[in-house]
């Protein structure tokens, strides 16, 4: 497979804001630096982004990307060396402070001693305008365990927490940084059911995560961004359809590893206990060689390129598409 080390930036592959509202998130040619031991690091080089009201953004790409300092400019936390951020025809900070903007960020901790209903009490207290509490319980699925103490709370359950605090002000726009990390497969599914009932409702939600298969499964739209730049823009399926591969998938229990890679047409091989996995640039001559050499395969699968396939081209960065990764932001 062909990678590029260092990316250029690309133009949008389509404008997916047009199937949306207007523009209420933008970000023009904004660009933010680091000095560190005397260094500077570029954490953004260039960034040209328009995000339109209804639309759910996924925000990929490997350490060092740029997503965390991407996020705190759109949040008002940091200020760009150049360029502007606009977010309801607002500065961040003032969109922040009329209760427009609500963020999950990855970093944080609950209150003890208190329950999430009494957090929640508190929070609408001081909101101009919001869901109310039983509203955003349920939407939450807080609802059992409302009245429990938070330090009593599982990891999974204290995520869910902050993710009502962030929604109880019924924000336009909601920021979400790394939100499922700590919630195992159910949470995470009930999640993303809120998530995209609160999108449901007219509203932007913006993410960034390390579990490709969310984005794949729940966002409008992916930016993925490498060396601090957007390097692809749209829809996953199109962001897929950019990269020519296809995978091979068969039961091959006794074939050996190199000579599967030196079949016609194969860039990648893998061995996944009694399964091979081959990713192919020619996918007709790789599985015409497969079934001469190999008569005895089964259970073949032949399927175009996953988003995992096309971050790995996209970025030229392999180190981060597992979807059990950690994230750990180096620029933030």
């Amino acid at each position: 497979m062909t990678t590029n080390p260092s990316p250029e930036p690309v133009g949008e592959l389509i404008d997916v804001a047009e199937s949306f509202g207007e523009p209420c998130v933008e970000l023009r040619d904004v660009a933010k630096t680091f000095r560190t031991a005397g260094t500077v690091v570029p954490a953004v080089k260039r960034i040209d982004l328009s995000i339109g009201a209804g639309e759910t953004v996924a925000l990929l790409g490997p350490n060092g990307a740029g997503k965390s300092t991407t996020i705190d400019m759109l949040l008002g936390l940091t200020r760009p060396d150049r360029g502007t951020v606009s977010l309801l025809d607002r500065p961040p900070a003032h969109a922040v402070a009329d209760g427009l903007v609500a963020a999950m960020l990855q970093a944080g901790a609950l209150i003890r001693d208190v329950t999430p209903r009494e957090l929640l009490t508190v929070m609408t207290s001081l909101q101009p305008n919001s869901l109310g509490v039983q509203e955003t319980l349920e939407l939450t699925g807080l609802t059992e365990i409302a009245d429990r103490r938070t330090h009593k709370l599982s990891g999974g359950q204290s995520q869910r927490v902050r993710f009502a605090l962030a929604l109880v002000s019924d924000p336009a726009v909601l920021v979400l940084d790394e939100p499922t990390v700590g919630m195992d497969v159910e949470a995470r599914r009930d999640f993303w059911t809120s998530v995209r009932e609160f999108a449901a409702r007219g509203k932007t939600v913006i993410f960034a995560t390390h579990y490709l298969d969310e984005a794949d499964a729940y966002a409008d739209r992916v930016v993925l961004m490498a060396h601090g730049q957007v390097v692809a823009d749209g829809p996953t399926s199109e962001i897929r359809g950019r990269v020519g591969s296809r995978t091979i998938r068969a039961t091959l229990p006794d074939a050996d590893r190199a000579a599967l890679a030196s079949l016609p047409g194969v860039t990648r091989s893998d061995r996944r206990g009694e399964a091979v996995v081959l990713i192919c640039a020619e996918s007709d001559a790789t599985i015409r060689a497969l079934l001469a050499a190999y008569p005895e395969a089964r259970d073949i699968e032949i399927a175009g390129a996953g988003l995992e396939e096309a971050f790995v081209e996209l970025t030229g960065d392999g180190d981060e598409v597992s979807a059990d990764s950690e994230r750990q932001e180096v620029l933030v």
